[in-house]
């Protein structure tokens, strides 16, 4: 099969043909129709994630169709080759303690397309416990959409859903205005709130004013643009890019009893980053983390797409394919090269 391969961290990746991979007893062999390109897939080719082997092809937000399930999938799981599919990015083994209590999501022995194992900037890509974790595409649901729907709309969901409980009348600041930020300001918009989008480009600014949010100029002084703006801070905050100046911005944009949430990766130096503690303290804040969506997540953001609340479709700013990989994936690295929007592969 065609994929994209590198052989070095943050060597050029190419064009490659490489052998088709092995369908896993309880997993299953996914044709590639339509993949995202995420900062994620980024950070793995630079080298910054440990679970990440060479060679590699990296890729985790894909949808397709099943073109092999494994011996021991049981029946009664009611899937068929053939079938219009997505998965979470982080495929749950369902057998720890994290899994039996509901939280896939920090399975404790997860797996990761694209990271643990070869991903979907390729034809074919593989899924582990395919019963647990592979999610039906609703009808309508075209495989770009879908795809844009992976890591990044998925985590934002659950991370403004779910972690942060934003609630009616308070305000939110998305620090970020990349596929995570701009999905979260989607969702956030949705939910009746005022919204602050802040970035460094004018280009993301102009993303975010398009879907409702109020526009702020990141950068050194952000978070004092967004107390000035807000009157005195924001309910919640969410750093979606993930670097030490955006993740302390956010807490500092944060009115008393508010809550910070990390969304946005952190490595490096980045991982230690600077917290206000003393504001922590003295104004009793929340810091969040979210990881993710487990797949029994997904039916209500699914069924909020198929009646039309949300419309990610609209947050894809470009559609590659595969042999552009290489160059969009480069172009993740540099302020405003990766565009405005997500990118997503069409195979």
């Amino acid at each position: 099969m065609r994929a994209v391969l590198f052989t070095e961290f943050g060597k050029a990746p190419a064009l490659a043909e490489v052998p088709m991979p092995a369908c896993p007893p309880r997993g299953a062999v996914i044709r590639v129709r339509a993949t995202g390109v995420c900062r994620s897939d980024w950070h793995a080719w630079m080298g910054h994630d440990e679970s990440v082997a060479l060679p590699h092809v990296p890729g985790h937000e894909f949808a397709g169709e099943i073109a092999e399930l494994g011996r021991e999938v049981p029946e009664d799981a009611g899937w068929s080759v053939g079938d219009r599919v997505t998965a979470p990015f982080i495929c749950a083994c369902g057998r720890c303690d994290e899994c039996l209590s509901g939280n896939e999501q920090v399975c404790d022995a997860q797996s990761q397309p694209g990271f643990t194992h070869w991903g979907s900037f390729a034809e074919y890509v593989v899924i582990d416990e395919a019963a647990l974790n592979l999610i039906r595409l609703p009808e309508g649901l075209g495989f770009v959409e879908a795809a844009s729907l992976g890591c990044r709309f998925a985590t934002a969901y659950r991370a403004i859903v779910s972690r942060s409980r934003l609630a009616p009348g308070e305000q939110i600041a998305v620090h970020g205005c990349g596929g995570v930020g701009l999905s979260a300001i989607m969702i956030a918009v949705a939910a009746g709130v005022k919204v602050y989008g802040v970035d460094v480009s004018d280009a993301a600014l102009e993303a975010a004013a398009k879907l409702g949010a109020v526009p702020v100029r990141g950068g050194e002084g952000a978070a004092d643009r967004i107390l000035e703006a807000s009157d005195g801070g924001v309910d919640v905050s969410v750093d979606a890019f993930g670097s030490s100046e955006t993740a302390l911005a956010s807490a500092r944009s944060l009115k008393k009893r508010g809550r910070h949430v990390q969304v946005g990766l952190m490595f490096g130096d980045s991982a230690l980053a600077a917290m206000p503690m003393d504001a922590v303290i003295a104004g009793e804040l929340e810091i969040l983390g979210s990881h993710g969506m487990a797949a029994h997540e997904y039916p209500s953001m699914l069924g909020a797409v198929a009646s039309g609340d949300f419309r990610p479709i609209e947050l894809v700013g470009r559609r590659i394919t595969l042999d552009q990989v290489p160059e969009a994936l480069a172009a993740m690295g540099t302020a405003g090269g990766s565009g405005s929007g997500m990118t997503v592969v069409e195979l």
